[in-house]
């Protein structure tokens, strides 16, 4: 399983980004879908999961109301639409994928097996 983040940069404080990632080398459909995000000196923090098949999705307290994930299980993408950015949002953004997970969990990064590159959004002030 290989996964490709993109669709970071540099946004001005109350903008918007929309984070994509592709899964390639099995079946998309089959993978819980994960957002997380590092910023510098800090431990990696749950932004958000979506099921297999877009019925659910949970997300991080600090995001939420803000943030959005879907899927689109046609185009192996998972997505991450950011609304009202700032400053605090500033981080490397992770996606993150896993067979064998069931509703009650997702929320930890020791849930997921599969881990994208990464890609940076800087939010200035």
């Amino acid at each position: 399983v290989q996964l490709q983040a993109c669709g970071g940069g540099l946004v001005q404080a109350g903008g918007s980004l929309r984070l994509s990632c592709v899964l390639s080398g099995r079946t998309f459909s089959r993978y819980v879908m994960g957002w997380f995000r590092q910023a510098p000196g800090k431990e990696r923090e749950f932004v958000g999961k979506i099921s297999r098949t877009s019925d659910s999705t949970a997300y991080g307290d600090s995001v939420k109301g803000r943030f959005t994930i879907s899927r689109d299980n046609a185009k192996n993408t998972v997505y991450l639409q950011m609304n009202s950015l700032n400053p605090e949002d500033t981080a490397v953004y992770y996606c993150a994928a896993d067979s064998q997970l069931i509703a009650s969990s997702g929320w930890r990064e020791s849930d997921y097996g599969y881990w994208g590159q990464g890609t940076q959004v800087t939010v200035s002030s």
